[in-house]
C-alpha cells in the first residue's frame, strides 16, 4: 500500500525561545531531523511542511530525503499546515501525520500505525497508557477532509467526526506522547 508521511514542521516555537526544530539532541541530531528519520523508517515518502523563513530546517529535511513544502499560511495554525501537506502529497492509500517536534516516537510505533491502516482502519493512533499519541494515521478516503483543514486544532475535527472508526493501537512507547515545547521538555521524564 502507498502511505505518505506528513511531517508538520511549520510551527513558530514561541515557547522554546529559539528554533527548536534545529536544536540538537544529546547525540547531535536536530529535533526535526530525528523526527523525519523515524517517520521515513516506516514510510518511504515524507512530505515535510515548513514555514516561510524556515530555510535551515527545510535544507536539513531535504537532505534527509523529505519533500519540503513551504506553507504560506503556517501562521494560521496546524490545520493550515496539515492541509498544505495533504494537498502536496496527493492521492495515497493513507497518511501518517507526525510532528516535527516529536523526535522520540519509536519506529515500531510508526510501523504499528501503518499496519492498522493496511488492515483497513479509517483512522489509527498509538495509545500509551490510555492516552492518544502520534503519529495519527488517516485512510486515503479522508484526504479531502485533510485538505480543507484550517486553524490551530490540527485534525481534531476529523478525529471527532470519525471517532467510531478510530483504531486504538496500544504501544509501549512513551515517545508517542512526548513533544518538545520548551527546553525543559528535553530532560528525560523521571518515570515512564
Amino acid at each position: 500500500m502507498k502511505f505518505v508521511g506528513l511531517l508538520l514542521a511549520a510551527g513558530s516555537a514561541s515557547r522554546f525561545g529559539s528554533d527548536k526544530l534545529q536544536h540538537a539532541l544529546p547525540h547531535g541530531v536536530a529535533i526535526a531531523v530525528q523526527a523525519a528519520r523515524h517517520l521515513k523508517s516506516g514510510v518511504p515518502r515524507v512530505v515535510a511542511v515548513v514555514r516561510e523563513g524556515g530555510g535551515e530546517t527545510a535544507r536539513a529535511l531535504a537532505a534527509e530525503g523529505c519533500e519540503v513544502v513551504v506553507c504560506e499560511r503556517a501562521a494560521d495554525g496546524m490545520g493550515a499546515s496539515l492541509a498544505c501537506a495533504a494537498r502536496a502529497a496527493g492521492a495515497a492509500d493513507g497518511y501518517l501525520v507526525a510532528l516535527g517536534d516529536m523526535p522520540f516516537v519509536r519506529p515500531s510505533t510508526i510501523a504499528a500505525v501503518c499496519a492498522a491502516l493496511a488492515r483497513g482502519a479509517a483512522l489509527a493512533a498509538p495509545y500509551w497508557r490510555a492516552r492518544r499519541g502520534h503519529p495519527v494515521g488517516f485512510a486515503g478516503k479522508l484526504r479531502g477532509e485533510l485538505e480543507i483543514l484550517r486553524g490551530d486544532e490540527g485534525a481534531r475535527s476529523i478525529l471527532e467526526a470519525h471517532a467510531a472508526e478510530l483504531v486504538k493501537v496500544p504501544v509501549g512507547d512513551p515517545g508517542a506522547l512526548r513533544d518538545i515545547d520548551k527546553p525543559a521538555d528535553l530532560t528525560p521524564p523521571l518515570a515512564v
